[in-house]
């Protein structure tokens, strides 16, 4: 019994040493803009015409660059940030989608940047929208993967691996953050749907084992995952019929935390959008990585011609 006792003590002690090492790191790897909605992170990497990144739900400025890496290439400016309560941005009194996108436009002027693509994921694409929408001249092209639901779409999911209220759970406390992640990976990969099935090449098994690494600090991603509700208030409106960029939306069928209806409503509403639909990926699109960047890629170029 004291042994256990000692392992578990030695477990916490690791565990916490090594969620404020990475707090340290990404805070080394961030800058802040303060706006009128409050503080925003962001980071940048490599160079070319500018393209602000969106995460997910679970994210942060982290998992922005891992998303521009994976799927948007080289030859791009690409500014992630980190969405209201993720890591070092506030969150503000207003947490809709609309106010999350005027953050966006707030950051965008303040560094200097006239207009920017966009490449959006899950959760971070109804901001984007609202971006789209509301600020018209700030955006260039949008690159919309795996859109979450929004309003009119309700925030429960059927089918998902993993109840809803799990993310909330595990974002909960570093430590059962780790200890998961040292005992039950295939439970986290679950939750970020990389399917023991989809896991088939080298680059979505290390795709996906670094997503789920960078989760830590997990409980400097809670006050954003509770407010990941904002996209679904029942009296926000999205005026899709308003947007005017050239949009590509991206979407598998078998994505089990966002359903694929939620891509087809967004393809047929805007005018001249792209869809590609793939029967198989999941929520990470994995096996599909290689093509999307060079069709990404492709896709920003005709849009904003270098």
């Amino acid at each position: 019994m004291g042994g256990l006792v000692i392992l578990l003590g030695v477990a916490v002690v690791v565990a916490r040493t090594e969620a404020l090492e990475r707090r340290e790191f990404l805070s080394g790897q961030s800058q802040i803009a303060q706006t009128s909605f409050g503080a925003v992170e962001y980071a940048v990497q490599g160079e070319g015409p500018p393209v602000l990144v969106v995460h997910g739900a679970g994210g942060g400025f982290d998992q922005g660059l891992l998303l521009a890496e994976a799927m948007g290439g080289e030859g791009f400016r690409w500014i992630a940030v980190s969405r209201f309560g993720y890591l070092q941005s506030s969150l503000p009194e207003d947490t809709s989608a609309a106010a999350q996108a005027g953050a966006l436009a707030e950051l965008l002027s303040q560094m200097g940047i006239e207009r920017a693509d966009v490449l959006a994921m899950s959760g971070g694409v109804p901001p984007t929208l609202q971006l789209a929408a509301r600020h018209p001249h700030r955006v260039g092209a949008l690159i919309l993967l795996s859109p979450a639901p929004f309003t009119p779409f309700g925030g429960e999911v059927e089918g998902r691996p993993i109840p809803t209220s799990f993310y909330t759970a595990i974002a909960g406390s570093d430590i059962g953050y780790w200890s998961m992640r040292k005992l039950a990976p295939g439970v986290l990969r679950s939750a970020f749907d990389a399917r023991p099935e989809l896991l088939t090449d080298d680059e979505s098994r290390a795709f996906t084992d670094r997503l789920v690494e960078s989760f830590l600090p997990a409980s400097g991603r809670l006050a954003g995952i509770r407010n990941e509700g904002a996209a679904v208030e029942p009296g926000a409106v999205y005026n899709l019929e308003a947007i005017r960029a050239p949009v590509l939306v991206v979407h598998a069928a078998d994505d089990r935390l966002n359903p694929v209806a939620v891509g087809e409503v967004i393809a047929s509403q805007i005018a001249g959008a792209e869809f590609i639909r793939y029967e198989t990926g999941g929520h990470l699109l994995l096996g599909h990585h290689e093509e999307l960047r060079a069709r990404i890629q492709a896709f920003l170029e005709e849009a904003d011609p270098i």
